[in-house]
């Protein structure tokens, strides 16, 4: 006999996203490239951008749900969905990184959702079902870092983005209020296994082939399922970086001309299948509460799902948000650095790249918590806080043993004691910054730095946060590790604006 569960309603309670600092000035790679293909250059204006070297999808998921989650807190997550078409690992489950990260692995589900450029949205659809069967809280992460090729139009269109929703019973701070979706083999462009890149098709084809005879038929479902006119929708998210599909689609279905929604080409570029994700959350920054916000998700078919905010919008918001982290900004213009960090360019990296980095694995599960979730020592007898933790407090007060509690640092400010600018060591983009740390609540550590300008003026006492990156990479064998770094704290918009 088949269980029966009860229907209750699903809607977003919190929401947050990341953009990477650093912003590729588009006009720089035009007009390296323009000698081969001079229609490159419509295309230059505005910027990308551009992880960093130590970034992928896996990390810039984790600063993104860090973002969301912060003002409410991690307690009862019942599940946390990762979508990309970029996940770093095709065997070995990437959204269980992310969760040892933000200490919520353990009797919690976990998925990837990969393949299209829907993926995003089509997680957002099945996190909503769970929740609406009482199944949640679910966390939805989706991120993106894509690799173009060279003088291509996906390498200035193309931006690197991530995006997190929090999805539970109830209506939160964004009710859904309908979702429908079309599943149909159409294939603007696809990467075959082990190809680095995109093949795409003809622009104008998938215009006027895809989005306005596909994207149509999915938001009429949905604005069926919510009840709505298409002339009250108030905010319209069409990820697509076609200057003339979002309008066109736009005056088709009805909607008003206002709701149509910047899509971020000039300022951050299209981040794939992330991208529906982060204008949603930009559209939540924004929106007032009872508006409505139509967000599509395009790819091999069609995801549209409609929300209403909610009065619980005006007092609940990100840390930083999409908003927030575009401003957080530098600009760049070094288009060959980036083709190097990003391995596009065979770049002669030396003796000393090539030592082994094999990890071993049963010395990385045991110390996973440590690695991959920054947890340090308490002392549960006078209180000082170490890291990493050991069998002996620290204190020349105290020195005892096995007195040691589990005690995060990750989300922990602290201040720099000491730093080395180190070029002698090999790194992917030297020089190798690192140093001492001290933790306002205490402890200490000797760490990594990233995000460093070449310019920067670092000092004693400048303070620092840890985010979750890219330790090395072991070529050799497909694999690469996690662990915290500092970067220095920065409010507000950044020299280069």
């Amino acid at each position: 006999m088949a269980r029966e569960r009860r229907a209750v309603s699903a809607g977003i309670h919190a929401f947050g996203g990341y953009v990477p600092r650093s912003r590729l000035q588009r006009r720089a790679i035009a007009e390296a490239n323009a000698w081969f293909n001079p229609a490159l250059l419509a295309l230059g204006r505005g910027e990308r951008a551009i992880a960093g070297w130590d970034e992928d999808s896996i990390t810039m998921a984790v600063e993104a749900a860090r973002d969301c989650l912060a003002p409410r807190g991690r307690e009862g997550i019942s599940q946390l969905f990762l979508a990309s078409t970029t996940l770093p690992f095709q065997d070995r489950q990437n959204a269980g990184v992310v969760a040892e990260a933000l200490h919520i692995a353990g009797a919690i589900g976990t998925l990837d959702i990969a393949g299209s450029q829907r993926a995003g949205t089509s997680a957002l659809i099945a996190a909503c079902q769970v929740a609406g069967g009482g199944g949640g809280p679910v966390l939805v992460a989706s991120a993106e870092k894509r690799r173009t090729k060279a003088a291509s139009a996906l390498e200035l269109t193309t931006g690197d983005a991530a995006a997190a929703l929090l999805v539970g019973e109830g209506d939160g701070v964004a009710k859904l209020l309908g979702h429908a979706t079309r599943s149909i083999d159409f294939v603007d462009h696809y990467r075959g296994q082990d190809e680095r890149f995109d093949y795409v098709w003809e622009e104008r084809w998938v215009r006027d082939e895809g989005f306005m005879k596909i994207v149509p038929e999915a938001v009429a479902g949905a604005l069926a399922a919510a009840g709505v006119e298409a002339g009250a929708i108030d905010h319209f998210c069409f990820p697509s970086p076609m200057r003339r599909a979002g309008p066109g689609v736009a005056k088709k279905l009805g909607l008003a001309e206002h709701s149509l929604r910047d899509n971020l080409q000039g300022t951050c570029g299209e981040a794939g299948a992330a991208h529906p994700l982060v204008m949603l959350v930009h559209a939540l920054e924004d929106a007032a509460p009872g508006e409505r916000i139509l967000v599509v998700g395009f790819g091999q078919g069609c995801d549209a799902l409609v929300f209403e905010s909610t009065g619980a919008l005006a007092s609940a918001g990100p840390q930083r948000g999409i908003s927030g982290y575009l401003n957080r900004r530098r600009a760049d213009a070094d288009y060959h650095r980036y083709l190097g960090v990003n391995d596009l360019v065979a770049l002669e990296h030396g003796l000393r790249s090539e030592t082994d980095r094999q990890t071993g694995l049963t010395t990385l599960y045991r110390n996973r918590d440590m690695v991959l979730g920054l947890i340090g020592g308490k002392c549960s007898k006078c209180g000082t806080l170490q890291f990493p933790k050991a069998n002996v407090c620290v204190n020349p007060n105290c020195h005892a043993a096995d007195t040691q509690e589990d005690h995060s640092f990750s989300e922990m400010r602290a201040t720099m004691r000491s730093y080395t600018a180190d070029r002698l060591t090999y790194s992917v983009a030297p020089p190798a910054y690192y140093g001492m740390v001290q933790f306002e609540e205490g402890g200490r550590a000797m760490i990594d730095f990233t995000d460093i300008d070449a310019d920067a003026r670092l000092g004693v006492g400048d303070p620092m946060r840890m985010v979750f990156r890219v330790k090395d990479y072991d070529t050799r064998r497909g694999f690469r590790r996690y662990f915290w770094k500092a970067t220095p704290v920065e409010e507000g918009p950044t020299a280069g604006d």
